[in-house]
């Protein structure tokens, strides 16, 4: 895991999005979509990508309700590459349960494995298991304080819940080589999150989806602020942000652009946004949280939210809705063998103006 004064990581996130078949348009089936992420995991690993992240759904557009179970097969087919999650819905998970699945995770893949916990903006997993939403915040709190609890691999005594039963000397097994599961928070923008993740003494994970990534910047100093007031040691922060990489800047917007709307249009259906417009989009590829372009106007981009934002780790939501598999895996390769070496020649010629 990377902290302020070591070398900036990068990442590739995935959520399993749908994709459609090239010829015809259909979607494919679940099972194909997750063996194809399986590839695109792969793919990252060679093309010397630090971190792949998988995140967690429970509905139809997104075929991975169960992070740690791709990653595990992923871990089988990499050597190097850490494996985590993009997020872990904690809330409506058993924090035990949760800690053995990772540990397995951890000790298949030779201790790569990470997780990011949050709360998640979707709530499908709340009734499907069972969870009421109104304990929303309660549960991710309590939820959060045993998990931390756990990381010590010792036998745990908790009652501080009022969701879940207590623990007296509890044991989650398998234990792991290193002792701990490394873990960040994500948080979408809530400063309580943010204090949060400082007070257990976490990394911070920022996803920034809309809007211009420099307006983060009293998340990122709320956070450096925060760690100090708790007495925390300096901690790495990463941001998740969606984006395309093709080898011209005119190919990867109009490449992305109709799986861009037509994502946002299905979810912002459910949500009550207006139809998304392509002024909005483009929009968001010039100044906002889309990082869409050829190799260089992607790293120049990237450089820009390292300086604005003084982050240790940059994370690209690669798989874009319905975007067909071998789109991404040229988004992929362009990522590991351009994109990144870019951003660390911008940043080592002037980490102030790059």
């Amino acid at each position: 895991m990377s902290g302020p004064g070591t070398a900036l990581e990068f990442g590739l996130d995935t959520f399993g999005d749908v994709t459609a078949d090239p010829d015809t348009g259909r979607p494919l089936t679940h099972p194909q979509v997750i063996r194809n992420l399986v590839e695109q995991a792969v793919l990252a690993d060679h093309v010397g990508v630090d971190v792949f992240g998988v995140g967690e759904h429970h509905r139809d557009d997104f075929a991975v309700t169960s992070p740690e179970m791709v990653l595990a097969a992923v871990a089988a087919r990499t050597e190097r590459i850490r494996l985590g999650t993009a997020v872990t819905v904690l809330s409506s998970d058993d924090p035990v349960r949760l800690y053995e699945r990772f540990a397995t995770l951890d000790a298949l893949s030779h201790g790569r494995a990470e997780i990011t916990l949050g709360r998640g903006s979707f709530t499908e997993s709340f009734p499907l298991f069972g969870y009421d939403l109104a304990d929303y915040d309660r549960l991710f709190s309590e939820k959060l304080d045993l998990w931390t609890e756990l990381q010590g691999e010792e036998p745990v005594t908790w009652d501080r819940g009022t969701l879940r039963a207590p623990l007296r000397d509890a044991r989650a097994y398998p234990s792991t080589e290193r002792g701990s599961i490394p873990t960040w928070i994500g948080v979408g923008g809530s400063p309580e999150s943010v204090v949060r993740a400082a007070r257990y003494g976490y990394p911070l994970a920022i996803a920034i989806i809309g809007g211009e990534p420099a307006r983060f910047a009293p998340f990122t100093d709320l956070y450096r602020r925060a760690l100090a007031q708790f007495e925390q040691p300096a901690l790495p922060i990463a941001v998740h942000s969606p984006g395309f990489v093709a080898d011209t800047d005119e190919e990867a917007r109009e490449g992305l652009f109709p799986h861009f709307q037509e994502s946002r249009n299905r979810i912002g259906a459910e949500r009550g946004w207006g139809p998304a417009t392509r002024a909005q989009y483009d929009a968001e590829v010039d100044h906002g949280a889309l990082f869409v372009g050829s190799p260089e106007t992607v790293a120049r981009k990237i450089a820009a939210a390292v300086r604005d934002l003084g982050i240790q780790r940059f994370d690209l939501k690669y798989s874009n809705g319905t975007m067909p598999h071998a789109q991404l895996l040229r988004s992929i390769e362009l990522y590991g063998t351009e994109v990144v070496p870019r951003v660390r020649a911008l940043l080592a010629q002037d980490p102030v103006t790059a």
